[in-house]
């Protein structure tokens, strides 16, 4: 009789409106290794920033799954599913990225060994804390999805497949940018640690990721050095990054701060067609005109 009831309560779940769940489809070993606008800074940095994700996105879910009992609303409970589902994927799509490159010459083992430690230890923090610290990294990922989509300019440079891995991740990062967000303002509702918490987040990404972005550097140091065109290229490219995303970053410590306030959907909307068309993503083409492809 359990088993029943609960098959039924699953099947009769509203769906999220918004969030797809949808498999990558790329080959990692297509990617070459500056793949960002021919620049090793920029190319390096994201794939620091890929060596995360895997133990990242796995804690965002862990985070959100320790109160999800607390979560009464059946729309909330519904994203919080999507939520868990896009996390897997992206996990499961960097991991495979992270593989197809290491080797003895280009890895970053001993810093996911410590990365991994310090999962151990944030795991034993209150719930509280863990799931303030996912709205952070939340945040930034979405910050950095829409300026990725917002300067096609720069994507032009990419190889088709990663721009497949990259886009995709985007879109969905921005797809459930509120959902960490909303369980905790359901749950707690506590802004002064929210915002305090993402102090301390920001000073450890950033430091996280300049470390293993340069280790990176180093590592590839005989290839990247010379692209002295490419790497002034980066660098401007992080500054110029840094001064837009700044007003959106900021507006996390406002008082009626909510992550939906950024409107996204024009420039998902047009990213979504592109990937279904032109890049022929079946995933997005099923979504984008489902008569189609059915």
């Amino acid at each position: 009789m359990t088993q029943v009831t609960t098959q039924k309560t699953y099947l009769n779940r509203p769906k999220a409106i918004g969030i797809t769940v949808r498999r990558a489809q790329f080959n990692p070993k297509a990617i070459r290794r500056h793949y960002f606008a021919n620049s090793p800074v920029m190319s390096h940095l994201l794939t620091a920033l890929s060596s995360t994700f895997p133990i990242g996105e796995q804690f965002f879910v862990h985070s959100v799954r320790n109160v999800r009992d607390q979560v009464s609303d059946k729309k909330l409970q519904a994203e919080i599913a999507a939520f868990i589902g896009q996390e897997a994927m992206h996990s499961k799509a960097h991991a495979e990225f992270n593989d197809a490159w290491r080797s003895e010459s280009y890895n970053l083992d001993r810093f996911q060994a410590w990365l991994a430690r310090k999962d151990s230890y944030v795991k034993n923090l209150h719930p509280k804390i863990q799931l303030a610290i996912t709205c952070a990294f939340e945040h930034f990922t979405a910050l950095l999805g829409g300026y990725i989509l917002r300067h096609p300019e720069v994507l032009s440079t990419l190889d088709d497949d990663a721009v497949k891995l990259w886009v995709w991740h985007a879109i969905e990062e921005i797809e459930h940018r509120a959902v960490a967000f909303d369980v905790y303002q359901h749950v707690y509702g506590d802004d002064k640690i929210r915002r305090m918490i993402m102090r301390s987040v920001t000073t450890g990404f950033a430091s996280l990721t300049f470390y293993s972005a340069t280790k990176l550097f180093m590592q590839d140091k005989k290839k990247s050095l010379p692209k002295i065109g490419g790497n002034i290229f980066g660098a401007y490219l992080l500054a110029k990054m840094f001064i837009q995303l700044a007003p959106e970053y900021l507006s996390y410590y406002k008082a009626e701060f909510h992550p939906s306030e950024i409107d996204y959907s024009q420039i998902v909307k047009y990213w979504k067609e592109r990937l279904a068309d032109e890049y022929q993503m079946e995933s997005f083409q099923t979504e984008i005109t489902p008569q189609l492809y059915s």
